[in-house]
């Protein structure tokens, strides 16, 4: 009887909770012979369960709860590194997320090669200010290895009322070399959209060449780079730089609001494509078309640039909208939805995959630049200083000379490629008119 109340158990959980809440469907075509038929295997999950709760030598307190918890999160978390099952304080910790503010260190990290990896750390966060990178592992959080930890749990650790301390080890591939940060958390709150002294003024350059830096796709990008664009035009703008280096990405709504600003309305933006159907979707440019009338553009890209901002890459470049220079983007091009339980948790689940107009797959392959110029460890740190509040101040007389001094190799390769189209198109403007 007993056998059969849990068997019951595993069954209403596993169905709910996956069937209606998934999207999952047991069995298909190749189910034919009865060893992927959902009963049997149900039933061996049954046998499992009963018998890690009545014989592990250390489960006397283990409940049927939490083991169908940990089953859950070990069978999704095999799916990739992007879907997960979250219990309910992971899925509240998701949604304070959404809300643009929590206690952290303002790293971005992904599950890659089997190792945690900062995909980008956020401008003006405490890493950030530390000189992490994009590309480097953390190994253990406060002396403890987080070698095969679900990534949600790391996230957990590094997280935080604001002013408490945490300590991490880096290790930083290829050298290997592992360096430990202790950090204080504070709260994550920052701006979408900034010029090149990291502020709201958006002051012309040199030969009338624009910056906009955009550092996140969230509910307010599409506004704020309408506000910076507005203040460039006005001032006489000829062309743009659009930086999106160390850009986690962020709301697809926002990175098809960036692409319309540069394109004709109508223009495919991005299209999703999954098993189920229903996933599948076609984006197309809105707004009120091209608002800087084809303007030469150039994007800067790095491996810190990843989801939205690779969209926003792959729809400009496909069109020739604009010259993408820099170094390979990070290649996170998966949809995921979230899925609502009803007892708190929530299932996050990758449905689809983003595709280019030109319906490259973004997905573990990234955008390949027009142009390579790669920056060196040396160069992005010091860039990362310079762009960090208070970075120059925190650094001896000697270093901050030699930081103030740097150059931005990327950012100059952009600026003298605009000045040479920019004085090509005048030199050959008479020209034009003569033959009219």
């Amino acid at each position: 009887m007993k056998r059969r109340l849990i068997f019951l158990l595993v069954t209403l959980v596993l169905a709910l909770n996956l069937i209606l809440g998934a999207r999952i469907y047991f069995g298909s075509a190749h189910a034919a012979d009865g060893k992927d038929s959902a009963d049997a295997n149900l039933e061996r999950f049954a046998d499992v369960l009963e018998k890690v709760r009545t014989s592990y030598v250390d489960g006397s307190n283990m409940t049927y709860h939490a083991l169908i918890y940990s089953a859950l999160k070990g069978m999704v978390g095999s799916l990739d590194p992007h879907s997960e099952f979250m219990a309910p304080d992971d899925y509240q910790q998701l949604q304070d997320d959404t809300e643009g503010q929590f206690g952290g260190l303002g790293l971005v990290v992904a599950m890659k090669a089997g190792f945690v990896t900062v995909v980008a750390p956020m401008d003006d966060t405490p890493g950030f200010r530390a000189g992490i990178l994009t590309g480097d592992r953390i190994v253990k959080v406060e002396g403890q290895s987080v070698e095969k930890v679900p990534l949600t749990d790391v996230v957990n650790q590094l997280r935080g009322k604001p002013g408490s301390r945490v300590t991490v080890s880096i290790e930083r591939p290829p050298s290997g070399v592992l360096k430990n940060f202790t950090l204080t958390r504070a709260v994550i709150n920052m701006d979408m959209v900034k010029d090149i002294n990291g502020k709201k003024e958006f002051p012309l350059g040199a030969d009338n060449i624009g910056y906009v830096r955009i550092t996140q796709f969230g509910d307010q990008t599409g506004d704020e780079l309408e506000a910076a664009l507005q203040k460039l035009k006005k001032q006489g703008l000829q062309a743009l730089i659009l930086d999106l280096r160390w850009n986690p990405g962020g709301l697809l709504d926002e990175a098809v609001n960036v692409c319309e600003k540069f394109l004709p309305r109508g223009q495919l933006i991005v299209t999703t494509e999954g098993r189920d159907p229903r996933e599948n979707s076609v984006l197309h440019a809105g707004g009120r078309g091209d608002e800087l009338k084809g303007m030469p553009i150039v994007v800067l890209v790095n491996l810190g640039s990843a989801s939205a901002a690779e969209i926003v890459t792959g729809c400009l470049q496909d069109y020739h909208r604009a010259f993408i220079l820099g170094e390979k983007t990070f290649g996170k091009g998966s949809v995921q939805n979230i899925f609502p339980l009803d007892d708190g948790s929530a299932l996050k689940l990758t449905v689809a995959k983003y595709y280019t107009p030109s319906h490259k797959v973004i997905h573990e392959h990234g955008i390949t630049p027009d142009s390579l110029v790669p920056m060196s460890d040396a160069e992005a740190a010091d860039l990362l200083i310079k762009r960090a509040p208070g970075g120059l101040e925190s650094l001896n007389v000697k270093d901050r000379e030699r930081v103030k001094s740097s150059r931005d190799p990327q950012f100059d390769r952009a600026e003298d490629l605009l000045k040479g189209i920019l004085q090509y198109n005048q030199l050959s403007q008479p020209e034009k008119v003569a033959r009219k």
